[in-house]
């Protein structure tokens, strides 16, 4: 067994062996009692992390507990922070509630370690996928600030992605300003968070900020920012000058820059393009498939989009479930039928897309029929099953649902209540404006489990109005609209 200052070089290496390599070693560790060899004994244990009974992916598990089972905390952040890693990397938001916080809390207890550059912007990416993302990336950087890190540019970078993926632009815009260091990663970052934001003028405004007064050279995630703005825009000679960019400069073309480059080209209309770049791809990923597959279908070229999908070699539900928001009837049932046949399986997402596609497509009974097969219906499901009955007229159908989808404990959303509203709005036209359906809206609103917001409202005003120019002289409609216009706290409007 090689000597503990081996093992600790092993783990803590810039290039770690792979996952399948370090899992057996951990165990042997285990196994072994030599964790607490890898540190100094210094003072009784102080951590505690629960890893039992939790669904964790093995590197952020495997992590927490050989944290857990040293029998002194750490003289250094980097355990702690290789723990933060992997925990940011794990799928599931609820997971990162119970155990990245608390983590970083034992660091901070711990009285041996320090919070160290690296620890904040694993810290800060699992911050932004948090459920309360708000109170605790605030949480964190106050700490940043009180700590001296609001000037490394590591930190900052991390800062400015946590303000992008919470959506304040303002915020992320600030501190790139202010920082007195700028990288690659500084100006990526900024740019694919304008991108993110639908702010696709911003984006590239940076970028030729960047290359001609800056004279920074972009690298590939800076091109797939800049071609991916460029999507949003339509602008197909726009697209041509960074494709040519990305060739004269000598970017690094990988596939997911080339995969960013086909569907800027079909966003611009130009399958010839798209198909140029995906013919000269080595490797082709499902997402390259799809975007062809997709591109086709909504440029109208069905035949060639089943001709793309029956050369895919790894078909999944990915690509259906893309194809079903895009295609028609036709092209629907022919998926559906390719499902049947192929006994392919019928996830909550596929069965969801094929509710709406049959629901948007005029089928409202073969919608029925998918959303009564599904046996583990989840809140979409349900929502696009509520929309289409409500969009078919079928509104005593549609409440019902919602009724039903509450008994089981679904959170409903603001598509979910203005499926239900409309459902409403509908039965009010059929019945020649007898406001009992619009009165049964407004209960809804008034306990569903969240505030209702301006959506909300808006689509129940809506219903309003249509019933006031169905019967103008019906004074109980304009009493209900005062009602309601209160009870959204505009009382000056009522």
């Amino acid at each position: 067994m090689p000597p503990p200052s081996c093992l600790l070089a092993l783990l803590t290496a810039g290039n770690p062996p792979p996952l399948r390599l370090l899992l057996p070693l951990h165990a042997h560790l285990l196994v072994s009692g030599l964790p607490s060899s890898l540190f100094p004994l210094r003072s009784p244990p102080r951590i505690r992390l629960r890893t039992h009974r939790t669904r964790l992916p093995a590197p952020a598990s495997h992590a927490l507990s050989l944290l857990a089972s040293l029998t002194s905390p750490p003289d250094t952040a980097s355990p702690y922070n290789a723990a933060l890693r992997a925990l940011s990397l794990c799928p599931h938001p609820h997971l990162l509630d119970r155990h990245c916080l608390p983590l970083y809390r034992a660091l901070l207890r711990s009285g041996s370690a320090r919070p160290d550059h690296l620890t904040f912007p694993f810290l800060l990416k699992a911050c932004a996928r948090l459920r309360e993302r708000f109170y605790s990336g605030g949480a964190v950087l106050a700490h940043i600030t009180r700590l001296g890190f609001n000037s490394d540019v590591f930190v900052v970078n991390a800062a400015m992605h946590y303000w992008s993926v919470c959506g304040s632009m303002v915020n992320a815009r600030r501190l790139f300003d202010e920082s007195p260091v700028r990288d690659v990663v500084s100006w990526n970052t900024l740019i694919g968070g304008y991108v993110r934001r639908g702010l696709p003028g911003e984006a590239l405004e940076l970028f030729w900020r960047m290359w001609r007064k800056e004279q920074l050279g972009p690298d590939e995630v800076t091109m797939i920012g800049a071609v991916s703005g460029c999507g949003q825009l339509g602008d197909l000679e726009l697209g041509k000058r960074l494709h040519e960019f990305v060739e004269f400069n000598g970017v690094r073309c990988t596939v997911r820059l080339m995969n960013a480059l086909m569907d800027m080209y079909v966003k611009c209309g130009s399958l010839e393009l798209a198909t140029s770049v995906f013919e000269r791809m080595d490797t082709r990923t499902v997402v390259s498939w799809t975007t062809m597959i997709v591109g086709h279908a909504r440029l109208g070229t069905i035949e060639d989009a089943r001709k793309l999908f029956d050369e895919m070699p790894e078909r999944d539900a990915f690509p259906w479930n893309a194809l079903m928001a895009r295609l028609s009837l036709e092209m629907g049932m022919w998926a559906h039928h390719y499902i049947d046949r192929h006994q392919l399986y019928l996830s909550v997402a596929l069965a969801t897309s094929l509710v709406d596609m049959y629901a948007k497509c005029g089928n409202i009974k073969k919608a029925i029929c998918i959303f009564k097969d599904v046996p583990e219906k989840n809140a979409l499901t349900w929502t696009a099953m509520i929309c289409g009955l409500a969009n078919h007229g079928h509104a005593d159908e549609a409440i019902e649902h919602f009724r039903r989808m509450i008994e089981l404990g679904l959170q409903p959303d603001e598509i979910t209540f203005i499926g239900v509203l409309s459902a409403c709005c509908h039965a009010g036209l059929v019945e020649e404006a007898e406001a009992g359906h619009l009165n049964e809206a407004e209960k809804l609103v008034n306990t569903m489990p969240m505030d209702p917001d301006a959506v909300v409202w808006g689509a129940l005003f809506f219903a309003s109005m249509k019933l006031v120019e169905l019967a103008p002289s019906d004074s109980g409609i304009y009493v209900l609209l005062a009602n309601m216009y209160a009870e959204a706290n505009m009382r000056k409007t009522s």
